[in-house]
């Protein structure tokens, strides 16, 4: 009875394991750079490719609106209800916090009634457009893992763009454009990502989706990340090994999903109708009540851990590399050109670590057991040795005057003394400048 009944349970967990396990462990999730592993040699580390984990890089970004001076209040001023277009009684005071809406309440935790959000001025300067760019940076450089879902508290825009910087804001690329009608706002046909493919993946388009007034069950605007990752690696993104392995083909697709800065470019504010109320002005404006980015640090696979400090993230390097991305070889480990690690081959990937430079293989130049100046010299710091006025050379193995040609028998110096056939070989490679291949 035991017996059967515990088959029962194990069976059970069998089941609900398959169901609630989403992604196969196989992809890796390269959440280590480096294990010891045990070899006829010994214990030695085991280098493989690694990345932070994702998560919320609102955090850590810093936001900036421009015109600067957009942000409702002041001065104080009256605005219409959101279901009630015709109730213009709601007041915006920048001087009073609980009137007030500025920029950091689109990042603040949104578990508290009512909402709080940043909103701009209103319309009030009609027909002059009502345009708002708000750009988030991050002064480093990030990939985005997830959605970026922008949640409007008033009624979502009539015309938006989404753009991108790969440049700390240098240059702007559009990433989507939104509207209520594509073709009249941007010349563009209406699409959805889900007519893209894995060929068009990286087509820029205009989508009506998210663009429909005033509805109040009908806030949020989706830039869809997961739904691209999709065309690769399935639609429960099971086959990451796909996703992964285009990634480290396509230079292209790897900074499609790669940004230092976002821009919201809000173009024109929710009408609703065909022509603007010019009577009651005080309904339009923008007001946002929570972004979603998540992402993590670029490290280009060579660290797991990114660090807030001093306002700046910056990735903890492993395997020898060094600079904000993990970006190049640390001094001393310039054996081979640096490179980004790989996710392939699945699961661990490949560390691609820098190696010693030639110069810094065997750091001591002489010592007092095996590598003796010669000729009287001292050795300083293990890293020269100083020689008396009359040689030179790493080791102090040559006569100073070959150098000018001039020894000879009335010159008081002989000819120098004979190395052993390690020395020389020695002083041959601590003197060559030629680098090994590896």
């Amino acid at each position: 009875m035991y017996l059967s009944r515990f088959l029962s349970i194990h069976a059970l967990w069998v089941t609900v394991s398959s169901v609630m396990q989403p992604y196969p462990l196989v992809w890796g999730h390269y959440d280590v750079c480096k294990t010891q592993i045990y070899t006829e040699e010994g214990k030695v580390w085991d280098y493989m490719a690694c990345q932070p984990e994702s998560t919320d890089m609102t955090k850590y970004l810093k936001v900036k609106l421009d015109p600067p001076d957009i942000t409702c209040g002041d001065p104080p001023e009256s605005f219409c209800a959101m279901g009630n277009p015709y109730m213009c009684n709601n007041e915006c005071d920048a001087s009073t916090p609980e009137l007030a809406h500025p920029p950091e309440l689109m990042f603040d935790f949104e578990g508290r009634h009512p909402s709080t959000f940043w909103q701009s001025a209103t319309w009030k300067e009609y027909p002059k457009p009502l345009q708002v760019n708000i750009t988030l940076s991050w002064s480093k450089t990030i990939e985005l893992t997830d959605n970026i879902v922008i949640t409007f508290e008033s009624g979502r825009p009539d015309q938006m763009i989404l753009e991108k910087s790969l440049d700390y804001g240098r240059t702007w690329q559009p990433y989507q454009y939104y509207a209520t009608d594509c073709l009249d706002a941007f010349h563009m046909d209406p699409k959805s990502v889900k007519d893209l493919s894995q060929h068009s993946v990286l087509e820029i388009i205009c989508t009506e989706e998210y663009s429909t007034g005033y509805s109040t069950n009908s806030k949020i605007i989706h830039f869809e990340i997961k739904d691209r990752f999709a065309f690769f690696a399935g639609p429960r993104l099971r086959n990451m090994a796909s996703l992964y392995g285009q990634l480290d083909t396509t230079k292209k697709l790897r900074d499609f999903f790669t940004v230092t800065d976002l821009r919201i470019r809000l173009l024109r504010p929710a009408v609703g109708e065909i022509f603007v109320d010019e009577l009651h002005l005080a309904r339009y404006f923008y007001a946002i009540s929570d972004i979603k980015v998540r992402g993590r640090c670029k490290c280009n696979l060579h660290a797991t851990v990114c660090v807030y400090d001093n306002s700046k993230l910056t990735c903890e390097c492993e395997h020898n590399t060094t600079g904000p991305d993990c970006g190049k070889c640390k001094k001393n480990y310039q054996g081979r050109p640096w490179s980004p690690g790989s996710y392939l081959p699945i699961p661990k990937g490949t560390a691609n670590t820098c190696i010693p430079s030639i110069s810094s293989i065997g750091t001591n130049v002489c010592d007092n057991e095996l590598l003796h100046c010669q000729n009287g010299g001292t050795c300083h710091n293990n890293v020269r040795c100083l020689c008396p006025a009359a040689y030179t050379g790493i080791l102090c193995e040559k006569l100073r005057c070959e150098e000018a040609g001039s020894c000879g028998s009335d010159s008081g110096q002989g000819a120098p003394p004979r190395g052993s056939p390690a020395l020389l070989l020695l002083t041959m490679l601590l003197g060559t400048a030629s680098p090994l291949v590896f």
